[in-house]
């Protein structure tokens, strides 16, 4: 036996027998005469428009088996074959390097494919992949090349491969599909997107995993990232415990969704859940979530070459409104810019761009896009309550310029006579000056929600994605608590409510200390809900009171873990 590690992708444990997908091979392609410029060009708008209908196509089957927001990666491939961007490219390689339209659109996928990686973002570069799979497929009706068939799963196994695009994961026959296990590929890349909305344990970025194949069965925990080729006798035994382990405690927690999060001595603490994608809410709901206390709306922006629509924004946004009804819904604003960039937005490269212009601040030269956004905020309200939040707010100012974007949306919204309802605004906490100078402007806003992974960051001077910098990265860090503290206190003069929508919020521990410094709101990852949920209803608010405000003065983060831990009584994290 032996064993690999690669990145958990999608959650899950899968035993069987596996196949190998082989990558879509490149078809030839040729020089041509000055003579056959213009049938290249015509050669490639034809092949291109071809793709572009297989890919809506593709989409359109993808949103009828019920995963519109799969469905719509594939929409997002046929708009890029129809990318300006990428025909430009195309056409200039057959112009001055006289190549048929086959390598020209190839050069130019890779051309793209290659800006997107630079651009130093996961999920940017993930999609580089998409530019590849795109030019690929126009490259292949540019040839008269069919598409291979297929892969045939002849008994139900784990397919195997380099990697895999979107569209051939979409073609796999999922009742026979256990699992998939990719050697590069990355937890954002489209074809794990796709395996979390099927349900289908996957991991990626297995690191020698096809040199490793040998004849007979593989294993994979999609949560622990973990490939086991050849399993012995004793992971076989370990694997079944995990699996028995997984469903009992995802019974468990069914169980006890309906429990209120109030502790032993009397004190109600809302959950709520953070998505990404109305495809989410089901899940949260089930497991007990009474509401969302962040919806990040970066999936509708991120996943195309050109802005949403403000019908298509509205159709998003009410999903997760009638999931969730009648708790509330709180959609951040776009989260973009600096270190997030998109292509379609004019974004200079900057030296920072965690301190640059990023969320709101775009505001100042690109106000369109929130207007967008909240103009389908706002309508979206109509099937229930939303908030709406603003990311990297500084000071009153900022609060100023959500106010005035929400007056004008509003405005807007009515000279046009269309229906909508009203919503409540807040801002989102990830600045520390943010906090210290919130007397100035939170009595102007109905509420705030601590974005503790940023604010870690910006309080300790520490790039929380920096493995050499793991001491710095607990949010259980004495200052990141003193400001928790200061912005409850500002909060409560202001009459205004406060939660905690970052990843400490998710945590047990950290838990406890947010509900001893007077956090009545905590939205977290939906599989985060259990466990935080047992923690709560077994620590007394007093307790929790009396710990947090002597952890103040520890020396550490690793000590106030510490403290808090053993407020909790065994397995009531678990």
């Amino acid at each position: 036996m032996r064993r690999l590690s690669g990145t958990p992708a999608s959650a899950g444990v899968a035993r069987g027998p596996w196949v190998r997908v082989e990558m879509v091979r490149e078809p030839e392609s040729r020089s041509v005469g000055a003579d056959r410029i213009e049938a290249e060009h015509r050669r490639l708008a034809d092949a291109a428009e071809r793709a572009a209908s297989e890919l809506e196509e593709l989409g359109r089957r993808v949103t009828a088996e019920g995963h519109p927001d799969e469905g719509a990666i594939f929409e997002a491939q046929a708009q890029m074959a129809l990318d300006p961007a990428l025909a430009s490219l195309a056409e200039q390689a057959i112009d001055e390097r006289h190549v048929d339209a086959v390598g020209a659109v190839l050069a130019a996928g890779r051309e793209l494919a290659e800006q997107l990686r630079g651009l130093g973002d996961e999920l940017l570069a993930a999609r580089a992949a998409d530019v590849g799979d795109v030019a690929l497929r126009i490259a292949r009706r540019a040839a008269g090349v069919p598409d291979p068939a297929p892969a045939r799963l002849d008994e139900p196994s784990i397919v195997v491969a380099e990697d895999l695009p979107p569209s051939i994961t979409a073609t796999l026959p999922r009742d026979r599909l256990l699992g998939f296990a990719l050697e590069s590929g990355s937890a954002t890349a489209h074809a794990a997107i796709l395996a979390r909305a099927y349900g289908i344990p996957a991991v990626v970025g297995v690191s020698g995993l096809l040199a490793a194949l040998q004849p007979g069965e593989i294993a994979l925990d999609g949560a622990t990232g973990e490939v086991f080729v050849d399993p012995d006798a004793a992971t076989e035994a370990d694997l079944a415990v995990r699996v028995a382990r997984s469903r009992d405690a995802d019974a468990q927690a069914r169980r006890e969704a309906s429990l209120p999060a109030t502790t032993p001595d009397g004190v109600d603490v809302t959950l709520l859940a953070n998505i990404g994608t109305p495809d989410e809410a089901p899940r949260a709901v089930e497991l007990g979530a009474r509401g969302v206390g962040l919806f990040r709306t970066e999936f509708l922006f991120l996943e195309r070459p050109a802005e949403p629509g403000e019908d298509e924004q509205a159709a998003a946004y009410r999903r997760a409104v009638e999931a969730f009804a009648p708790y509330p819904v709180t959609i951040r604003l776009l989260d973009v810019g600096g270190d997030k960039p998109i292509p379609y937005l004019p974004i200079a490269p900057e030296a920072n761009p965690f301190l640059g212009i990023r969320a709101l601040r775009l505001a100042a030269t690109q106000p369109g896009i929130f207007l967008t956004q909240l103009r389908a905020a706002m309508r979206a309200a109509l099937a229930g309550p939303v908030k709406v939040m603003a990311p990297m707010v500084a000071d009153a100012g900022d609060a100023g310029t959500l106010l005035a974007l929400a007056a004008q949306a509003r405005s807007e919204l009515e000279t046009r006579a269309e229906a909508f309802a009203e919503i409540d605004l807040g801002v989102m906490l990830e600045i520390p000056g943010a906090i210290l100078v919130g007397d100035s402007y939170f009595p102007r806003l109905a509420f705030a929600s601590l974005g503790t992974n940023d604010l870690l960051q910006y309080t300790l001077a520490v790039d929380r994605g920096n493995p050499g910098l793991a001491r710095y990265q607990d949010s259980l860090h004495p200052a990141l608590l003193r400001l928790v503290g200061e912005a409850v206190e500002r909060a409560a003069r202001a009459g205004i409510e406060l939660s905690v929508c970052g990843e400490m919020a998710g945590d047990p521990v950290a838990a406890i200390a947010l509900l001893g410094l007077g956090i009545r709101k905590l939205s977290m990852a939906s599989g985060s809900l259990p466990g935080v949920r047992r923690a709560i209803r077994s620590v007394e608010e007093r307790r929790a009171r009396e710990a947090v405000g002597a952890a103040l003065s520890d020396p550490s983060a690793a000590a106030v873990r510490a403290r808090l831990s053993a407020l909790l009584a065994p397995g009531a994290a678990g």
